[in-house]
Formats: C-alpha cells, sequence, structure tokens
C-alpha cells in the first residue's frame, strides 16, 4: 500500500500536508510518496526528524493554484504535483492520490489520468456528513452542475457501495434528493432517474427531502453537483453559526458558564461528530483509480484521515465492488427510454 500526496496544494502547503504525512506513517502503518518541491519536502522531513519513517519524496516542478483554470491545469502544467500524484497511480507506482488543492483541477486531472471506470457516464465528488444515527454519503457535491438521469441513477449506485464497502454500513437506503417525498414532486430529470432507481438492485427509499438528511433514516443521498455542494455549503455554515451562537450565549452569565463546565465532555463530543477532519476527504466515485479531495483548508488530522480513508477504499477493493453494481442494473441504459415513456 502506497498512497501518493500532493504536497503542495491547499492553503497551508506543505507544512499541514508533511504533518498529516507524518502521522499517517507513524499511527497508520501507511507508506507514502510526497509529490512536490523535492529540496523544500526533503529538507522539512529531516527538520521533523522523519527521513526513517516509509515516506519517499517525488519531484514536481509546477503547482496548480486555487484560483487557475482546471482545463488549463491539465493542459499546461504536465509537471504540476496533483497531476505527477495521479500519475504515479496510473502506472502503478501507488494506489491512491490524495491532494487538497484546487478541487475542479484534481477532477480534472484524475479523468485525463486514470479516466472513467467501464459503465460510469459521469465521475462524483461525494462527501460524508454527520447524522443523528451515524453517517451519510451526500453525492454529487460539485462535480457536475448538470446532469441527465442516468448520472443520477449512477451517482446512487456509486454511494451505496462506498457505503457499503468503505464505511461499513449493511445494505445502505438510498435517496434521491426532491424538494417533496410525493412521486409527482421533482423535476424532469428527477423523476426518470427515480423510476430507473424503483427498477435497480439497490435499497432504494425513493425521494428524500433535505431535512431527512440528517435524521439518520438515509444512508446515501443522491444529487446533482448544484444541489450538492449546495447543500455541503449551507451545512458548514449553519454548523459555523450554531457554534458561535452557542459560545456567545454560555458567555452570558455565570449560570450558563456553570452548565457549560457540567456539559464539557459532551460539547466535545458533538464537535468531534461535526468537525470535517474527521472525514478526511471526499472520495472521487468512477474515475479508474482512486483519488480523494481535501478541502483547501484542511489541516494535519484531515490529510491524515483522508489517507486512511483512501487505503481503506483500495483495501476493500471498492471499484471492483462497483463495476458489479454498475453491471447488475445495466448502467441504468436499459431503463432509459422505460422512464422516458412513463414520464411522457
Amino acid at each position: 500500500m502506497k498512497i501518493a500526496l500532493d504536497a503542495m496544494g491547499g492553503d497551508y502547503a506543505p507544512q499541514v500536508e508533511i504533518e498529516g504525512a507524518i502521522q499517517a506513517a507513524t499511527e497508520l502503518n501507511i507508506s507514502l510518496t510526497l509529490v512536490g518541491n523535492k529540496e523544500v519536502l526533503e529538507s522539512e522531513l529531516e527538520k521533523r526528524g522523519a527521513t526513517h519513517l516509509p515516506i519517499t519524496v517525488q519531484n514536481a516542478t509546477e503547482v496548480v493554484a486555487m484560483h487557475e483554470s482546471p482545463s488549463t491545469a491539465v493542459r499546461k502544467k504536465k509537471d504540476s504535483s496533483i497531476r505527477v500524484a495521479f500519475d504515479l497511480v496510473r502506472r502503478g507506482e501507488a494506489d491512491a492520490a490524495v491532494s487538497a488543492g484546487n478541487s475542479g483541477a484534481t477532477m480534472a486531472t484524475a479523468m485525463f489520468a486514470l479516466k472513467r471506470l467501464a459503465g460510469v457516464d459521469r465521475p462524483a465528488i461525494a462527501t460524508v456528513m454527520p447524522t443523528l444515527k451515524g453517517n451519510a454519503v451526500v453525492l454529487d457535491v460539485g462535480g457536475n452542475v448538470e446532469c441527465k438521469p442516468t448520472h443520477l441513477a449512477q451517482f446512487a449506485v456509486m454511494g451505496e457501495v462506498y457505503a457499503k464497502y468503505v464505511l461499513g454500513i449493511d445494505n445502505p437506503r438510498v435517496g434521491l434528493l426532491s424538494n417533496g417525498s410525493e412521486e409527482e414532486k421533482g423535476t424532469e430529470t428527477t423523476r426518470r432517474a427515480h423510476a430507473m432507481l424503483k427498477n435497480s438492485s439497490l435499497n432504494y427509499a425513493g425521494y428524500i427531502e433535505g431535512r431527512d438528511i440528517y435524521d439518520g433514516s438515509i444512508d446515501v443521498v443522491a444529487c446533482d453537483g448544484f444541489v450538492g455542494n449546495v447543500v455541503l455549503k449551507v451545512s458548514e455554515g449553519l454548523a459555523d453559526a450554531m457554534g458561535k451562537m452557542l459560545k456567545e450565549e454560555l458567555g452570558k452569565s455565570l449560570l450558563a458558564k456553570a452548565g457549560f463546565l457540567l456539559a464539557k465532555k459532551s460539547f466535545k463530543q458533538i464537535k468531534k461528530r461535526m468537525d470535517y477532519a474527521e472525514y478526511g476527504g471526499a472520495p472521487l466515485l468512477g474515475i479508474n483509480g482512486v483519488g480523494f479531495i481535501c478541502h483547501g483548508g484542511s489541516n494535519a488530522k484531515a490529510i491524515k484521515n483522508a489517507i486512511r480513508y483512501a487505503a481503506e477504499y483500495v483495501q476493500a477493493n471498492t471499484n471492483k465492488h462497483l463495476l458489479e453494481e454498475l453491471e447488475k442494473n445495466g448502467s441504468f441504459k436499459d431503463f432509459t427510454a422505460r422512464a422516458a415513456t412513463k414520464t411522457v
């Protein structure tokens, strides 16, 4: 097992990536290849006394900035740290690539270097969200703004496989995000996808609403990238606002402060459940290989956990199971005409 880590991506590179790599190598016994400026990375590893760990360095002379166009990054920066990391996976010199850099460029580079899995029309970015009963996988959260019904159905399969084989959820319940649970709700696209999923091998629960994401009744939420990204950003903003409101209220009186001290352990547990760093990165599902995108502001803990989930993805042979599930459902191509007829 070897993970290629883009050490030059993210807001705090390369320090955060190096710390996360050291934690992963020490605590998880995972071998890593740091990709980036070789002189800088080797110097930083030496300063931290980490030269004895299973961490190697692969030189890359270019860095993709956060504001750069994904297409430009793929075409013009052939020696970027993102590109080199995914090329290592393509050549079989690494089992997975992890990056906290430009997410669009990471997605585009993964597609260019590794291509799509057979039967996948559009790879998707998935994220794990905490619920009242555990976790839920939501996808797509930004990779595909406009989708066809088959794309949504395939997202559902990809999320189901990830939830089952990486997160360990037995027989995951799958829902299609809509503006109501009634069958006549949604758009033309969601209604056709709904018809496909009703005929699938998945444990499909039907349409769900936004409020259902967090109650724990659904394990996989399928939606297009526009809606999914809004869900993700609203959730992040709400969690941040609630934390600040709570802190403000707790500081208003001695009684509130005393109550906080008594419940401090519980507050810590809630904070841990809502901390994005616990879930590491977002897997790129549907590529012919393994890739994870981390938040640009990731800390070392988030990098370490992204590496951990990437390793678990490889160990679970997730892509093999994904191919099997898509084949079982004919990649949903067979259902397209039938669903369109029902809608008309």
